[in-house]
């Protein structure tokens, strides 16, 4: 199992890590990740990096196609050169997967068009816009694609492609051994079992952090 993971300023780390945890422990798995240029990429919080190894440019061959998601994947629907290297890549791979807004960045590169996918909550009607089917669960398969839900939902994403690529023994070893057992202390973990004034909140800060990106890109 040969996987890229794509990486760029701005990725949100758990999107890229969650499934790196669960796909490097697919025994002969090769997982790599990748750039626009290779070298640390900061994450969206801009306390950390996550090394990219290789240029996009001098990658290829993958069978897993991996796009994080984050504010950065604003800029990467935007930019020519990682667009076109999705679509090539994709072209021959054997599954093509995102998490959270990565989707985004598929569906920008005609990916997704006319597909069931999925994405962050809050912004699933984009998808619509982007010629997709939105559809509001943790993990959607059309084909081979393989779209998640917000960022912690990219675990659920990587177990249910080893699931669908090797059989479900593996995924639930690798689920054990990872001792991946969700028992949050609320449940508020998605907008229809969270408070509405915590639903609220949440959307306030997007829509600022919004905001704030779309100021920084236009230059103002």
């Amino acid at each position: 199992m040969k996987v890229a993971i794509l990486l760029f300023p701005g990725v949100t780390a758990l999107d890229a890590i969650g499934p790196y945890e669960v796909l490097a422990r697919v025994p002969g798995a090769e997982v790599t990740f990748v750039a626009a240029q290779a070298g640390p990429q900061e994450t969206d919080t801009g306390r950390t990096s996550i090394m990219a190894e290789t240029p996009m440019e001098q990658y290829q061959g993958a069978r897993v196609l991996l796009v994080p998601g984050g504010p950065g994947s604003r800029e990467a629907m935007e930019d020519e050169a990682t667009i076109e290297w999705l679509r090539s890549i994709s072209a021959s791979t054997d599954w093509t997967t995102s998490v959270c807004t990565g989707s985004l960045v598929l569906a920008a590169a005609g990916l997704l068009e006319g597909r069931r996918a999925t994405t962050h909550w809050l912004y699933l009607e984009r998808l619509r816009e982007l010629g997709c089917l939105p559809i509001k669960e943790r993990v959607v398969t059309d084909g081979k694609f393989i779209t998640a839900a917000g960022v912690s939902a990219g675990i659920d994403m990587a177990l249910t492609l080893v699931a669908q690529a090797t059989g479900p023994e593996l995924a639930e070893a690798i689920q054990l051994g990872i001792e991946y057992d969700p028992q949050p202390p609320f449940n508020s973990g998605s907008p229809g079992s969270a408070p509405p004034e915590t639903v609220e909140l949440v959307t306030a800060l997007a829509a600022r952090s919004d905001r704030w990106l779309e100021e920084r890109l236009s230059g103002n």
